[in-house]
């Protein structure tokens, strides 16, 4: 089959029909000798590492884009984790991606060159609502266990809104969840989320619905004890309505906990600091609100279980008390038989106690019998020796002892002895008593020694 011949419509000349491969090789062929090796700077943005180790990410500024691939080697060398809004430059290879007929960078090497415009905005913005106390951990409040609603505000065409229905349904289909839509993207984004926002709080407040609302599994509106602010993931562009002053004052006005489920693990954005509790992805945050049903009907069951054990501990208690109440009611002779038994036991031993006395007085009484007179004798003999001891002290006391030895005792007129000079005066009568008789003396002298 012939092809078809095109000719110019200038020249006349018919062109060279190409293959679509052949094409994309001839276009790779010339950029790799007009541009190749090519260093560029711009903006990071939709940033992601597969499982391969390859990185993927677009390159821009305010005029264009460009995608971009490193590959596991230059992404191993590395030396700080690239993420989106930061301002690099990179030295590649520019090539086609024939797959797709996609113009791409092949990038060698990356290095910061600053940060992007969207990241500076957003570390401004950081800097002066942590300065406010937006983020404080003390206001921060502990998410519900067992909720009585639950608030949901996101797309009602998202994706991510699918699943935080999914995982809500899978734990706790009883409890209600209420929607209150909003955008999530787009310049219009942070103003209707705001909205949605307070709307959510007076439905928690006052506990009715408003127009637009949707009470996803319950007929009426539920109480709502905590909120979920949801978005899938996406480049920081798309994300960028969550990182909006206007949300974030939105956020620390919720009257009840407030989780941010926003993009994928590696997203934060403003509202992420800002809620109670930030949650990776959206279904996580549905599972950090909703404990499975099961689990709670686990412990329910087990609490009934240990009732009931215990129930049936304090009938059988009270059962057996009852019982030995009956058999103590019932049988009185056994109780006395009981105490005669043992009214029995204590007069044998009491009996076997005095005969086991009286026999040792007895044999006391024989041993004393026996040795009395020897005890009597070496008693008196004692005594006697005591006697003679005490005798032969008080002789010894004795004063004629000393008056033999050729002393006096002096007393006055008075009969008081005399032991001191001072005691008499000249001329004073005084009496001698000698060993052998008296003397009545009158002084005439007196020497003080």
């Amino acid at each position: 089959m012939e092809r078809p011949v095109f000719e110019h419509a200038d020249t006349g000349v018919a062109p060279r029909i190409w293959e679509v491969g052949a094409l994309c090789r001839a276009i790779a062929d010339a950029l790799e000798a007009r541009f190749n090796p090519v260093a560029v700077r711009g903006e990071i943005t939709g940033f992601s590492r597969a499982s391969s180790g390859h990185c993927y990410f677009t390159l821009k500024d305010g005029n264009g884009q460009i995608r971009c691939a490193m590959f596991r080697r230059a992404a191993g060398v590395l030396d700080f984790t690239p993420r989106d809004g930061e301002l690099v430059e990179v030295r590649g290879r520019l090539g086609v991606y024939e797959a797709r007929g996609d113009l791409q960078l092949i990038v060698d090497s990356l290095q910061r060159a600053g940060q992007g415009a969207l990241f500076e905005q957003f570390m401004r913005l950081k800097a002066q609502l942590e300065a406010e106390g937006l983020f404080d951990a003390a206001r921060k409040r502990a998410l519900p266990a067992m909720p009585r609603g639950i608030g949901v505000v996101t797309s009602p065409g998202a994706a991510a809104l699918h699943d935080v229905v999914t995982a809500l349904r899978r734990r706790v289909p009883h409890i209600p969840v209420v929607l209150v839509p909003a955008l999530v993207q787009g310049a219009q984004a942070p103003a209707s989320i705001a909205e949605a926002l307070s709307k959510m709080y007076l439905l928690a407040q006052e506990g009715r619905a408003l127009d637009g609302d949707l009470t996803l599994n319950s007929g009426a509106p539920p109480a709502i004890d905590v909120i979920l602010l949801v978005r899938g993931g996406g480049s920081i562009e798309d994300l960028w309505a969550f990182n909006d002053e206007r949300v974030a004052r939105a956020i620390v006005q919720s009257p009840v906990p407030l989780v941010s489920g926003v993009g994928h693990e590696t997203d934060f954005t403003i509202a992420d600091f800002c809620a109670d509790l930030r949650a990776p992805t959206p279904t996580a945050a549905a599972e950090l609100v909703a404990q499975p049903r099961a689990v709670w009907l686990g412990a329910l069951d087990l609490l009934a279980q240990r009732l009931a054990d215990g129930v049936q501990r304090q009938v059988d208690l009270r059962h057996q008390r009852l019982d030995q109440a009956a058999q103590r009611l019932g049988r009185p002779s056994g109780f006395v038989g009981r105490q005669q038994l043992r009214l029995s036991g204590l007069e044998q031993r009491l009996r076997h106690g005095l005969l086991l006395k009286t026999q040792r007085l007895a044999h006391a009484g024989q041993a004393l019998q026996g040795h009395f007179p020897q005890i009597v004798q070496r008693s008196l003999v004692q005594r006697r020796e005591r006697l003679e001891r005490a005798a032969l002290r008080l002789q010894l006391l004795d004063p004629r002892l000393v008056l033999q030895r050729g002393y006096a005792l002096l007393t006055d007129a008075q009969g008081q002895p005399v032991t001191r000079p001072a005691q008499v005066r000249l001329g004073d009568a005084v009496h001698a008593q000698l060993a052998e008789g008296e003397l009545d003396l009158t002084v005439s002298q007196r020497r003080l020694l």
